[in-house]
């Protein structure tokens, strides 16, 4: 059988179908990507937005519930700042007033036992007496000094006032020997003039006196001096202690 020799023409079927470029598949997936990423953010907006817009509005609540705890927190920090100021005012007038009540319980028992001493004094059963040394108490200070309270009294004339001046000696013992402090040395100053008195039923005065170390008191000796005539008299040493000069 005999070899034919090729042809250099092809016979192309006419009307045929052209083969497809190899970009087309990219396209194509780029395209449903895209739709993809559309279809997401379309149920993004359709699912999560009223999601959120509920979220915005929950939080607007609760922060308009905040300012207004923060203003009513305000306003009660100020009203127990107030309650407490108010309760210090009270509790301070509160001891003022007590210790005015305190005060007023003192005068009030001072007063009757003036008036107790008044009514022995002045009455019916009571001895006439002039200007009279009713009684002298000594007691000791902190400082050394001896503080004295000596009462003055006269019934004999009720209209009359008692007016003069009061001075007293102490005497005792010191070193062994017998010794008076007169009233001069008692205040440590020479010259010192007597404690004024002007009562018309009784009086008491007061005063602090300086006894030498080491001297033992025995006997008070009061001098009363003044226009309505004077008086001397002698009281025992009558005093809470050992009864020693400091």
């Amino acid at each position: 059988m005999t070899n034919r020799p090729s042809s250099r023409f092809q016979i192309t079927p006419r009307g045929g179908a052209a083969p497809r470029p190899g970009w087309v598949p990219i396209a194509v997936l780029a395209a449903a990507w895209l739709l993809s990423l559309l279809l997401v953010g379309w149920l993004a907006a359709r699912y999560a937005s009223p999601d959120a817009g509920g979220m915005r509005e929950k939080l607007r609540q609760s922060e308009a519930l905040v300012g207004q705890q923060r203003s009513q927190l305000d306003e009660l920090r100020q009203r127990q700042a107030t309650l407490e100021a108010s309760d210090k005012i009270s509790r301070a007038a509160n001891s003022e007033v007590q210790t005015s009540l305190g005060e007023r319980d003192e005068e009030i028992a001072g007063l009757r036992a003036d008036v107790a001493f008044y009514e022995r004094l002045v009455g019916s059963t009571s001895q006439r007496k002039g200007l009279n040394t009713h009684s002298v108490e000594f007691t000791p200070e902190a400082a050394g000094t001896w503080h004295y309270s000596v009462v003055l009294t006269q019934n004999l004339n009720r209209g009359a006032i008692s007016q003069g001046q009061m001075r007293f000696s102490v005497e005792g013992v010191k070193d062994g020997k017998l010794t008076t402090v007169s009233w001069d040395d008692l205040h440590q100053r020479k010259g010192t003039p007597g404690q004024d008195y002007s009562f018309r039923y009784f009086q008491q005065l007061d005063g602090s006196v300086m006894l030498p170390r080491d001297f033992t008191p025995q006997r008070v000796r009061v001098s009363l001096s003044g226009s309505g005539g004077g008086s001397n008299q002698t009281f025992d040493w009558k005093l809470a202690g050992n009864g020693r000069g400091e």
